[in-house]
């Protein structure tokens, strides 16, 4: 019986070599990692730069093309799989968490990067083919550092890797995208990541509100004028998509499920799921089941 999705960490990798990182030709890392083409978590970042190769990807639910110049990202945390329909290759880069402690003072520095957002639809994006050539290059050069022992070639890849991510922004912002104000984002980041930690313990706004040192109001405001959404709304949507992932790759019942998502009781926990997504946690099971497989 399937309990708890599996989560990956750094160190798992056998070609880990105690610095943080990971880096490889994906072709290889995807034949010689089967088991996480099925549904899992890392502990770590983790990005793919696809060169070749078709078919889907699922990222918390959301659907999206396999397909060459597409680079993804992804946070700790995320549910993840993936679903081939030809051989894919291209680049895959895994860091944990404080791979960058050493060298950047700001130790929310990544969080200036929509892509580390935890929000799919920004963390999937398609690279024009100049941007693609330096991706491409910097992946090759990053790749040349992992096998050498020279000096300071930790600290070179940790720049070329900041490179690759302000490379991927500038694509993001000709594409339209724009960039939030250094106080709101910081803000609206502290509320996304407070969710994170306590979404099955804190459902209201007052209470995030509180530990933030602002206002209700304030906070809303903040979250309707960049995301065009409430603070509610922010909360029910990440306690709604916990539910999904628990539905969806473990066998656990809706009581259950109710449980560790701290609900009073299961009629609650079902009414609010219902009324959110107007169909009952085990028809939405059901459903994804049939149509994704155990994604």
């Amino acid at each position: 019986m399937k309990s708890n999705i599996p989560v990956y960490d750094i160190s798992t990798f056998e070609e880990y070599k105690n610095k943080g990182i990971f880096v490889g030709r994906f072709g290889y890392y995807s034949k010689n990692h089967q088991h996480l083409h099925s549904a899992h978590r890392h502990s770590f970042y983790h990005l793919v730069y696809f060169t070749k190769g078709t078919g889907k990807q699922y990222i918390d639910f959301k659907k999206f093309d396999v397909k060459p110049q597409l680079i993804y990202f992804m946070i700790p945390g995320q549910v993840h799989s993936w679903d081939f329909e030809t051989e894919p290759d291209g680049y895959i880069i895994n860091f944990s968490k404080d791979y960058f402690g050493s060298l950047l003072i700001n130790s929310g520095y990544l969080d200036n990067f929509e892509f580390f957002s935890g929000i799919p639809e920004q963390q999937v994006i398609e690279i024009e083919n100049e941007t693609g050539a330096k991706l491409v290059y910097l992946f090759e050069e990053i790749l040349k550092e992992g096998i050498s022992s020279r000096s300071f070639e930790d600290d070179l890849v940790r720049t070329m890797l900041l490179q690759l991510f302000i490379y991927t922004a500038r694509t993001k912002q000709r594409s339209g995208e724009t960039h939030l104000n250094s106080y709101s984002h910081t803000l609206l980041k502290n509320f996304q990541s407070l969710i994170e930690v306590n979404y099955a313990q804190l459902k209201f706004p007052k209470q995030y509100a509180e530990l933030l040192y602002i206002t209700p109001n304030h906070l809303n405001a903040l979250c309707n004028d960049l995301l065009g959404k409430s603070s509610g709304e922010l909360i029910r949507e990440r306690v709604i998509l916990e539910a999904k992932r628990l539905l969806i790759n473990l066998d656990l019942s809706v009581a259950e499920i109710a449980e560790r998502l701290n609900f009073g009781d299961q009629s609650y926990f079902i009414k609010f799921f219902k009324k959110y997504e107007e169909t009952t946690p085990e028809k939405f099971r059901k459903h994804n089941t049939q149509q994704n497989g155990k994604q």
